[in-house]
């Protein structure tokens, strides 16, 4: 019998290689900006069309490659990064695995031209499906241009996944501006479909910082400045107003590569604990320099995720760094002693204190309680004040809880008239219940066989997910707005706002386009109450990207699914009467009322015989 196992062509194992490698073209712009930024160059453009899909093109004023290397470059594991196993644990270089270039040879027309400074003339190659297709010598700069021309052109099914050209450019933005801030002294563009999008000429890393989170961060950033004889932390961090609802202006460099981490977040929110709410989040540019051996970069294919020696070490530091910066700096919460102007113009300061108010002010107990020597916890009984006058104090309070709109007040009301008593509805109310509202996030109501707890945040969620899926094929009322706003976001953020603007039309927002990267919000849902609108957008964005990667889900779902989310009342907010009302009602009418769309339940009911056994001995 013929052999069963027998070796891959070497086209056909490059494009399993660049399966992990080149995922889309941003991965494709990572890997050739860094190519030259280790080939020691002061200039690298960026050129893109079709966002990536139809040509990327990188050039660079680096040191260039002979005839040989160009050709060697294409080859898998080639690099000239890597000559013993030793080096492995001693990389401050980008790219180094030598198998990007391969890697993007195999499923693109790559097209290379590059000259070292010591040659009169440079070197010229074509490469097709991994295979050299010519050859040449070319008149060209000092340094190297690389094109690679319709990505995925031989693998159709993985051309098939990549996103819209909105969504794709996002990603290369995105790309570029993480190798940008990383190498500030270079100075970076890129362009788009023959257009200029960035422009940075080297400078400081501040100088950086404000080119590409804006002239705004100008007076807002902190200096960050630790050295240690194991690590080094340097760079910014925002000043608590500039916390926003998303993550999109934060950065971690580790030994000037990009890096992803949870974990040394959590220890940079640690750091601005009391200085910002809960659901914002800070911004930050902090790059650790840390001696190669301590960490291991060779974990994942696109080398983001990285893992250190001791990260209890790295999580430490950065904390303390970032805490001091704050401290240093006078941003931490302090007491302000400092008089109010106004206090000035108040009758009390104005008006002269005459004798005769100064007389009545002494004969009032409240007086002899903060004047006499440990008395000032002192309540006197004078003859007049009797029990019935302390009583007096809540006639006026009404024998019902009834119209209590109150934050912070638990509401007991009746659930008569609420139409939940359909024959199936799971909401099995009895028509004299009350309902309860606990700890300002679950309404309780006697059911039927027992008693039924629902999570308000969740239940509006279910709500306003099913109103959302309607308005797809009607759309929802808009309000117009008497001001106006005005948003500015990043690029990627507006490209992202782009390409969803129609979908937010339906829901009731009307946004239209303002100049660069800018927005006006002229129209937002009609139930939705106005004065929080560039929140509510920016909050909208960050969820939207943070959505779940499952192709199983539209465009469409994951915005309604976002939009539900963030519009649905919240946890620890008081409800009145009428609006437990109207929210048990409207998840009564729902399709789906017990659980949200993605799987959490709205209510959980309690059966009169659990309970009894609860009690039982």
């Amino acid at each position: 019998m013929p052999d069963t196992i027998h070796l891959l062509p070497d086209h056909i194992a490059n494009q399993i290689a660049a399966g992990e490698v080149i995922q889309r073209p941003a991965s494709a712009v990572k890997e050739l900006l860094e190519n030259a930024v280790d080939a020691g160059a002061t200039e690298i453009k960026l050129l893109v069309n079709d966002a990536g899909k139809a040509l990327i093109q990188v050039i660079d004023n680096g040191k260039g490659m002979n005839a040989s290397d160009a050709q060697n470059a294409f080859a898998r594991h080639a690099t000239s990064k890597i000559s013993t196993i030793e080096d492995l644990f001693q990389i401050r270089t980008m790219g180094f695995r030598g198998e990007a270039l391969a890697s993007i040879a195999a499923v693109a027309q790559v097209s290379l031209k590059t000259r070292r400074a010591e040659d009169e003339m440079g070197t010229a190659v074509e490469i097709e499906n991994s295979k050299v297709t010519d050859t040449s010598a070319v008149a060209c700069p000092v340094g190297t241009s690389i094109s690679m021309k319709n990505l995925f052109f031989n693998v159709p099914a993985r051309r098939n996944f990549l996103k819209s050209n909105s969504a794709e450019l996002k990603h290369i933005i995105e790309e570029f501006t993480r190798v940008a801030l990383a190498f500030p002294e270079i100075y970076f563009s890129l362009s788009s479909n023959g257009q200029d999008v960035y422009h940075w000429e080297g400078g400081s890393f501040k100088q950086r910082a404000i080119q590409v989170l804006g002239n705004a961060y100008q007076t807002k950033l902190v200096t960050v400045g630790e050295k240690t004889d194991y690590l080094t932390i340097t760079g910014f961090v925002g000043k608590p107003d500039t916390a926003k609802k998303t993550r999109s202006d934060q950065y971690f460099f580790v030994n000037r590569r990009f890096i992803k981490s949870a974990y040394l977040h959590h220890a940079v929110a640690n750091a601005f604990e009391g200085l910002i709410a809960k659901e914002n989040f800070p911004s930050y540019l902090l790059y650790i320099d840390v001696d190669p051996a301590q960490v291991d970069i060779n974990v994942h294919p696109t080398k983001q995720e990285i893992k250190f020696e001791d990260d209890k070490i790295i999580y430490a530091f950065v904390q303390a760094a970032v805490r001091h910066a704050l401290a240093q700096f006078s941003v931490a919460p302090s007491l302000d002693f400092s008089l109010d102007a106004n206090i000035q113009q108040l009758d009390a300061i104005q008006k002269p204190f005459t004798d005769e108010k100064y007389n009545n002010t002494t004969k009032q107990s409240l007086y002899e309680g903060f004047s006499k020597k440990n008395q000032a916890h002192l309540i006197s009984r004078s003859e007049n004040a009797s029990k019935q006058d302390w009583k007096s104090f809540f006639t006026d309070i009404p024998s019902s809880n009834e119209g209590l709109d109150t934050a912070g007040e638990s509401y007991i009301v009746k659930a008569s008239s609420m139409g939940l008593y359909k024959e199936g509805n799971p909401l099995q109310i009895e028509e004299t219940a009350s309902l309860l509202q606990l700890h300002q996030t679950y309404i309780l109501a006697p059911s039927q066989s027992g008693v039924i707890i629902i999570h308000q945040q969740l239940a509006h969620e279910r709500v306003l997910y099913e109103k959302f899926q309607k308005a797809s094929a009607q759309p929802h009322a808009t309000q117009k707005s008497l001001f106006p706003v005005v948003l500015e976001l990043s690029v990627s953020d507006a490209i992202l706002l782009e390409d969803i603007i129609e979908d937010l039309a339906l829901i009731g927002y009307e946004i239209e386009p303002f100049g660069q990267n800018s927005f006006i919000i002229q129209g937002i849902p009609a139930d939705v109450i106005s004065g929080n609108e560039k929140n509510a957008i920016e909050l909208l964005l960050e969820q939207f990207k943070h959505f779940s990667g499952d192709i199983k889900f539209s465009k469409r779902e994951k915005l309604i699914r976002c939009m539900a989310r963030q519009m649905a009342i919240k946890a620890g907010q008081a409800l009145s009467h009428k609006e437990m009302h109207a929210l048990i009602e409207s998840l009564a009418d729902c399709d789906i009322p017990t659980i949200t769309a993605s799987g959490a339940p709205t209510y959980v009911e309690l059966k009169e015989d659990y309970l009894d056994g609860l009690f039982s001995k």
